[in-house]
């Protein structure tokens, strides 16, 4: 009898990976798991049998956007505009669910609909909005956000080089832009760039096609996120009429609003990146034998997943809470600070373990961990790196400034 149970036991089905360990998703409302059931199901029918061949040839998978354009989903937490009001917090699972599949085209969506959309969304005039925001959510017209420099990142507030003057109806901007996801190929550009007749920090659309002055040029050395298209952008005399100037934007502050919402969106995504690391590895654990029988019965391959779905579902119940606190109107910048340091920095550490379980063939494209592995860093560094966030915690906590 024995010898038969454990017969059955040997062909009993295993569970299939399930990165939702707490059900978060049950959260959301029924008409909300739909609209998220539909991405997944693109996702994974479209997305993932080709996303690790765009990934090794350093390319956009361009036929993937008609499909995107069905979805829908363009404008999803935006009320007017041909946007579909949902909240912020479906908005949230969708980039998560993103980058449970791929994270450079979490980043491809995110710099379009959250940074670009969201600098017009938030800083521009109405007509502005009427204008720009209808096309960008139909997926018409793409667009980027361009705020750091080849020589200045962290330092972007107060350190900017890239200028704008103000010459009667039109501003003419000079300067350099780097790692701007989108650039290469989209329709507009959000420069900021510093006035020099007052010192403060203004938006500018710019339309990449048609503005004289205006380069880009594709970054090609890149050992993450090599599926979304970063540009170094050179301005040259850009001259960019009033009318298309940010009119609500009139100094580094209302940037960071942006950023705030980014820094959101960045604390999802790399909690994504970690469920498709996990994902993956946990089917290579079911699947790969060693000793006659699968890594995924090895103590030791057990207990790095273990403590892989427990890094997964704190970041889930973080970010939940966060889009919670938005929804109320409470989200200020040291709670988003919170969840990008701590998100990013828990996904470091599991797709190490992911490529870990992995053992060689965890740096092969092949089985999918190697994508995430190095996607996570740079989810570490953009949208302001871990250190930075943790300054903006220090300063919430112990009101004292420790920036220099």
């Amino acid at each position: 009898m024995a010898s038969e149970g454990k017969e059955i036991r040997q062909h009993k089905p295993l569970p299939a990976p399930n990165s939702d360990f707490y059900d978060v998703t049950s959260t959301l409302s029924a008409d909300e798991q739909e609209i998220l059931r539909g991405v997944r199901e693109f996702l994974e029918s479209k997305v993932a049998p080709i996303i690790g061949k765009y990934w090794l040839e350093d390319a956009f998978p361009f036929e993937l956007l008609p499909g995107f354009k069905e979805l829908n989903i363009g404008g999803l937490a935006i009320k007017g505009y041909g946007g579909r009001g949902k909240s912020l917090a479906l908005m949230g699972f969708i980039q998560m669910e993103l980058a449970r599949i791929d994270p450079s085209i979490a980043t491809f969506f995110g710099v379009h609909a959250g940074l670009a959309m969201g600098s017009i969304y938030l800083g521009g005039s109405e007509e502005q909005k009427q204008k720009w925001l209808p096309p960008m959510i139909s997926l018409e017209k793409v667009g980027c956000f361009g705020l750091t420099e080849p020589l200045v990142g962290s330092g972007t507030s107060a350190g900017m080089t890239t200028t704008a003057k103000r010459e009667g109806d039109t501003w003419i901007l000079n300067g350099e832009k780097k790692w701007i996801g989108n650039a290469p190929w989209c329709d507009i550009s959000i420069i900021w760039a510093r006035d020099v007749d007052d010192n403060q920090v203004k938006g500018f659309i710019v339309e990449n096609k048609t503005t004289p002055g205006f380069s880009v040029e594709k970054i090609t050395d890149k050992m993450a996120l090599k599926v979304v298209q970063n540009g170094h952008i050179t301005l040259k005399d850009c001259r960019v009429p009033e009318a298309n100037r940010l009119q609500r934007d009139v100094s580094f502050r209302d940037t960071a609003r942006v950023l705030r919402v980014t820094r959101y969106a960045v604390a999802w995504m790399s909690t994504g990146c970690q469920m498709g690391a996990y994902e993956h590895a946990l089917k290579y654990a079911q699947q790969r034998l060693q000793f006659g029988k699968p890594i995924a019965s090895f103590q030791m391959v057990q207990d790095l997943l273990a403590k892989m779905i427990s890094n997964i579902t704190a970041c889930q119940c973080l970010v939940t809470r966060m889009a919670q606190l938005y929804e109320e109107g409470k989200l200020t910048d040291p709670h988003a600070s919170v969840a990008k340091a701590f998100c990013t920095s828990k996904c470091r550490e599991t797709v190490a373990w992911a490529r870990e379980i992995c053992g060689g063939n965890g740096i092969s494209v092949e089985y999918g961990v190697g994508r995430f592995f190095a996607d996570a860093e740079a989810f570490y560094t953009y949208e302001g790196t871990y250190q930075m966030q943790n300054l903006i915690i220090g300063k919430a906590i112990t009101g004292l400034s420790a920036f220099v």
